[in-house]
């Protein structure tokens, strides 16, 4: 009988040809998985559950699974699965590390160049039929030379973005439960700070990069604001609830911060009414990874992780495993 993968919504082709050459695999509609309910009521007989980060893979869904060997996350973060529920049902999870790390620097580099310099407030003030030509005071932004980018997570990501800011003559400061390994921060001349506080109050564009945890929800609240300076700017490519996102909406309604740049939001796809209209603001909707070999090389890692759990052989390391 052959091996069963539920696949929550349509991914890269690629990727679905190479789990259906090998298993039964029947692929949900995109939304249609996103509730507890609905994922609890699919998920049994399959002994394979690929998810994205959006579907809640909690203990009742787990339970539910009575086939389930292995939850593939399509993502490098797992913070929608009840790995303590993994653990005590014995179903492995696996993550897709490293493989979306220069995407994602990328796209804070570009949500930070877009904010800095104005770009997307330019393009609409030219669409709209109101350029007249070149005027002296029109968009003045911020340089990035000589700046201070603050990092909230020197992680692979957080690292990957502050070599390219170096490239742009950036100076580099960092926050993380620890310091970061002395190598980087040689290579990078990065200064460590003690607290977020005092990374928010020193650097002009600050960028998040930690995963999402207790400690760090609502990590970015109305405090960590107004200790930025005003002409300062906040990054966001790691996970919405990082920020308190009505905070940070009335923070730049009332010019407490000069900008931000949002690939995440708090409770997706929903986005603050606040943050759509607030000034110097450039939102995405959560493309941090959203290259064609990022998100082909995410679902082979999940899909080799598959594999290895369904076919295995005792003692074979399977190297994205985190539970």
């Amino acid at each position: 009988m052959a091996k069963r993968v539920l696949v929550t919504e349509p991914i890269v082709d690629s990727v679905l040809d190479f789990l259906r050459d090998r298993y039964s695999v029947e692929v949900g509609r995109r939304g249609s998985l996103d509730t507890e309910e609905a994922l609890a009521e699919a998920v049994p007989g399959f002994d394979a559950l690929l998810p994205m980060l959006s579907n809640p893979v909690t203990g009742r869904v787990l339970e539910a699974g009575d086939r389930l060997q292995v939850v593939a996350n399509h993502a490098v973060g797992y913070n929608n699965i009840d790995l303590e529920a993994a653990r005590r049902l014995g179903i492995r999870v696996a993550n897709t590390p490293d493989v979306l790390t220069e995407a994602s620097a990328d796209c804070a580099m570009a949500l930070l160049l877009a904010v800095t310099r104005r770009i997307c407030e330019a393009e609409d003030y030219l669409r709209a039929g109101r350029f007249e030509g070149w005027e002296p005071l029109g968009f003045l932004g911020m340089e990035l030379g000589g700046r201070t980018l603050g990092i909230f997570g020197m992680g692979r990501i957080g690292t990957a973005l502050a070599r390219r800011a170096r490239a742009f003559g950036m100076e580099i400061r960092y926050h993380n439960r620890s310091e970061a390994d002395p190598e980087t921060v040689r290579e990078l001349e990065a200064e460590y700070a003690d607290s977020l506080q005092e990374l928010a109050r020193s650097a002009d564009v600050l960028s998040l990069h930690c995963p999402l945890t207790p400690e760090t929800r609502h990590a970015v609240d109305r405090r960590i604001l107004e200790h930025m300076p005003s002409h300062a700017v906040l990054i966001n490519t790691s996970r919405g609830p990082v920020v308190d996102e009505a905070a940070l909406a009335e923070a730049l309604h009332e010019g407490v911060i000069a900008g931000a740049g949002l690939d995440v939001f708090e409770r997706e796809p929903e986005v603050h009414p606040r943050l759509l209209e607030a000034p110097g603001c450039v939102l995405t909707p959560h493309i941090a990874s959203a290259t064609r070999r990022a998100r082909r090389d995410i679902g082979m890692l999940a899909a080799r992780a598959i594999q290895g759990v369904l076919e295995g052989r005792p003692g074979e390391e399977i190297p994205n495993l985190v539970a």
